[in-house]
C-alpha cells in the first residue's frame, strides 16, 4: 500500500448553489454510497465531483450540477481558491478513489439558482453516472458545515466564510 502521503489530490469541484432567498441546496448521500460516508446524520453535502483532463474549471463545475441535481438554470456568483481535504484512512478496494487518492483539491463555485425548484431532480442518472443523492434540500450556509462528514469540515467552514456575501 502506497504512503498517503505520496499520493496525489484528486482535482474536483464543489458547487454552492444559492436559492433567491440566499440558502444552499444540499443533496443527502444514498445510505452505503461507498465508505466516505463515515458516520450517521453526516451524509448530506453541496454537489461536488472531479474534474476531466483538460476541462475547464467553471464547466466542470455546471457539468457536475447538471449530474448530480439536474440544475441548468445557474448564473455565476464567483468562486474561492484552491482548498484541500485528506480522505479518512482506507483499506478497502483498490479500484476505489479512496485507494487511488491523498484527498481533493477543489474549486468551488458560488452559483445563483434562476430557475424552480422543480427542475432540480437528484435521482435521474445523466451522462451515464449514477445518482448521487436520494433527496435534496435549500439550507442555510452557515448550517451546511454541521451536516457534513468531518473530514469535509474545513473546507466547508472555508467555503462559507467566502460566500457568506451570497447567503443573503
Amino acid at each position: 500500500m502506497k504512503n498517503p502521503t505520496e499520493k496525489p489530490y484528486r482535482p474536483n469541484v464543489g458547487i454552492a448553489l444559492f436559492s433567491p432567498d440566499g440558502r444552499v441546496l444540499i443533496g443527502h448521500r444514498f445510505k452505503g454510497d461507498g465508505p466516505e460516508i463515515i458516520l450517521p446524520g453526516l451524509d448530506w453535502q453541496m454537489p461536488q465531483g472531479g474534474v476531466d483532463e483538460g476541462e475547464n474549471l467553471r464547466d466542470a463545475a455546471l457539468r457536475e450540477l447538471w449530474e448530480e441535481t439536474s440544475v441548468k438554470s445557474a448564473a455565476y456568483l464567483g468562486e474561492t481558491d484552491w482548498l484541500t481535504y485528506e480522505f479518512p484512512p482506507y483499506d478497502g478496494p483498490q479500484t476505489h478513489r479512496l485507494a487511488k487518492f491523498r484527498g481533493q483539491r477543489q474549486k468551488w463555485f458560488a452559483l445563483r439558482f434562476t430557475g424552480r425548484d422543480d427542475e432540480i431532480d437528484p435521482l435521474t442518472p445523466r451522462n451515464e453516472q449514477p445518482a448521487e443523492f436520494d433527496a435534496w434540500r435549500w439550507e442555510r450556509l452557515d448550517r451546511v458545515v454541521d451536516l457534513v462528514v468531518p473530514f469535509r469540515r474545513d473546507v466547508y467552514r472555508a467555503v462559507a466564510q467566502q460566500f457568506a456575501a451570497f447567503a443573503v
